[in-house]
Formats: structure tokens, sequence, C-alpha cells
């Protein structure tokens, strides 16, 4: 095996080429067949790989379907963010830590407006949706609570989460109003002007 085969940068991308195609076959699927027809042995078949190697990637088809995965952030981020900055505007440093979460989110741009059609025709795909933003909800409060400098999320911390998700959701509509045709986070700035007009 050569240093170029066996190399970190190489097994991340053949890893992530893997990830792509199984959400690529289940969306073909349920489209093709509905969620409820959908195992995840057909999914494995149509991308040739065990339903072990599945597993690795996805807990469920339903995690396949949605892409769900973990929407990491940049450790110099979280820290100027924690810190109290990068500006010590509260909406201005949220808006920078979603810009951050918008340079690497777990699904693909692209692949949001798909994953938006699927989810109107199949309910059941929303509350697992729902489970996954709830998840991330702690994992985003604690992150607020550190700025703030407090031991536990609390109300005020729940509410600059609030915020975070606003201007996230907010972001999206506007990119996909637009036609999903360019990088969501070029609509960043225009939710941020927006809210700020409404709290004068």
């Amino acid at each position: 095996m050569t240093d170029e085969t066996s190399s970190p940068g190489l097994r991340e991308r053949k890893k992530a080429a893997r990830r792509e195609a199984l959400i690529s076959a289940s969306h073909e699927l349920v489209a093709e067949h509905g969620l409820d027809h959908v195992t995840v042995e057909m999914i494995c078949e149509r991308v040739g790989v065990s339903s072990r190697t599945f597993f690795n990637y996805f807990e469920s088809k339903v995690d396949a379907v949605l892409a769900i995965g973990p929407w990491a952030l940049d450790d110099a981020a979280v820290a100027a963010f924690v810190d109290g900055g990068p500006t010590g505007n509260e909406l201005d440093d949220c808006a920078y830590l979603v810009t951050q979460l918008l340079a690497d989110p777990p699904v693909a741009h692209e692949r949001l407006h798909t994953i938006m059609e699927l989810a109107r025709r199949e309910p059941s795909l929303i509350a697992r949706q729902m489970a996954w933003f709830e998840d991330h909800r702690t994992t985003m409060e604690r992150l607020v609570a550190r700025r703030a400098g407090v031991e536990e999320p609390g109300p005020r911390e729940a509410l600059t989460h609030e915020l975070l998700g606003l201007l996230l959701r907010s972001t999206y509509r506007h990119w996909e109003s637009s036609g999903c045709a360019d990088d969501p986070v070029r609509h960043l700035p225009g939710v941020v002007d927006d809210l700020r007009s409404l709290t004068r």
C-alpha cells in the first residue's frame, strides 16, 4: 500500500464519498417506493456495501434520508464566541457562529432542497429531524452558557439559542426562496439587517 492510498486525507475522502452515495441511494429509493417500503438492505444493495458498513454511517434509513450527521464547529470560532467575541454584540456574534455553521454543514447545501421535498411528502421524517434539532439544541445551549460564564443553561441561554436557530432557519428560507442557486451564507447579512430593524 502506498503512502497516498493509506493517507488520512484519501481515507476521509473515500468515507465522505461513501456517505454521499448512501444518501443519494436513500433519496432515489424513497422517491421511487416511498419511505415505508425502503429498507436498509435496499440502500446497501444499490450502493454495493454491507449493512454493517451502512451502520458505520447512519443509525437508520431515516437518518440516511435526512443526511443526519454531526454539525462541526471550528475550534477557533468556538473559542472566539465563548470568550464574548468576536464583536461583543450578541446579534453579530450569533451571526458569526451561524456563518461558521454554514461553512461546514452536515448536509450539503445542494441536497437540502431534496430533503425538504421528501420531508413534505413523508411526515415521519419531520419527527426525526425535530429530535435531531433537540440534540443540537443541548450542545448549542451549553456553548452559550460557557459564553455567559454559567454552569447550566437557563432561560437567557435558551433565548440566545433561539436567536441562533432563527438566524439559521431564516437564512435557509431566504436561500430556498431564491431558488437555491447560490451559497446560503450570502443571505445571512440580509436576515441580520431585518432583525436589527425589527428591534429598533
